[in-house]
């Protein structure tokens, strides 16, 4: 039977990105992000709902979003659900929460930072955004180059 992890969100961090790194030199970035929905109710008033989630990166992931992302600003990751169990100390109480593990990102601004001059970090950018995968090209040379914002067409928008 075949199976399929992969989860792609887009939110605002909700918190400065905390960067550590594991025995073997490893760098690891946790950090958590928003995102909002806006409907309708049966009886015509307008309701908000924000979901949290908390997320992971290794390596140089890990090091970029640390580099270049703080509380608030936008991004879209793309990566798969991480399911993590504990045994409550004081209760004893088996618990689990899910987690996304990030595997590429994109930032969807650029303020902040080096990225406010306009630079593109990383692979991939176009229309603006700004992309950057574990196995993407070296960070350190995509800084070096600038490139304009094309204005989008209709055929760019994905939705």
């Amino acid at each position: 039977m075949p199976n399929l992890n992969r989860v792609m969100l887009m939110g605002n961090l909700t918190r400065d990105p905390e960067l550590r790194y594991l025995p073997n030199n490893t760098a690891v970035v946790n950090f958590a992000i928003a995102m909002n929905r806006r409907w309708r109710s049966q009886e015509g008033e307008q309701r908000d709902e924000t979901t949290f989630v908390d997320c992971s990166a290794f390596a140089r992931t890990a090091e970029v979003i640390n580099q270049y992302l703080k509380k608030g600003r936008p991004i879209f990751i793309e990566g798969r659900l991480r399911q993590e169990r504990w045994q409550d100390k004081e209760s004893g109480a088996n618990r689990s929460k899910l987690s996304i593990m990030v595997e590429s990102f994109q930032f969807l601004d650029s303020r902040g930072g080096d990225a406010a001059s306009g630079s593109d970090v990383g692979a991939g950018t176009s229309g603006g955004s700004q992309s950057y995968a574990k196995s993407g090209a070296s960070v350190g040379a995509a800084e070096a180059q600038t490139t304009p914002h094309e204005a989008l067409g209709e055929a760019d928008i994905p939705f």
